[in-house]
């Protein structure tokens, strides 16, 4: 009888979803505190999606609705892996490629689109120390979670 593999969506969408949130917020509140920037500033700014440059005004309860976006944000690239692994099963079986294509994937879709379309500018080319920043992070702290998450849950079932 043929197997299939099947990654469990609590585990590829919680767990990972978390994980690559808390790995993704660490490295830019990192990387904001370097250039002398505070995470709430990280956070006002994933609030201003929503509300503009009043974000930056909005104190706690404008962070914590950045915070909140920017785990909505990654729970749903965990959800797209999720969705995408039941149609390809083969992600589940080599996460450590898959992931961090993935990864770069979702890079790829939040600067090229997301971004462009939330703040009405088109994207422009980064810093290269900023560039290899956003894209290690993304593959290796967003998409790699996700993918070993998905695949720790992942047992082969009879089909």
């Amino acid at each position: 009888m043929a197997s299939t593999w099947r990654a469990r969506a609590r585990d590829t969408i919680v767990f990972g979803g978390l994980t690559a949130g808390v790995l993704d917020l660490s490295d830019a509140f990192i990387v904001t505190a370097l250039n002398g920037g505070t995470p709430m500033r990280v956070l006002h700014a994933i609030a201003s999606g929503l509300l503009g440059r009043a974000a930056y005004d909005g104190g706690v309860p404008s962070a914590a609705l950045g915070l909140f976006l920017h785990f909505v944000i990654a729970t749903s690239a965990a959800t797209v892996f999720y969705l995408a692994s039941r149609g390809l099963p083969f992600l589940l079986r080599r996460p450590l490629v898959w992931g961090p294509i993935f990864g770069l994937c979702v890079w790829a879709v939040m600067y090229q689109i997301v971004l462009p379309i939330t703040f009405g500018r088109p994207f422009t080319m980064p810093p290269l120390t900023n560039l290899l920043n956003q894209l290690g992070i993304h593959a290796f702290g967003v998409g790699l979670p996700i993918a070993l998450w998905a695949a720790r849950s992942a047992r082969p079932r009879a089909a």
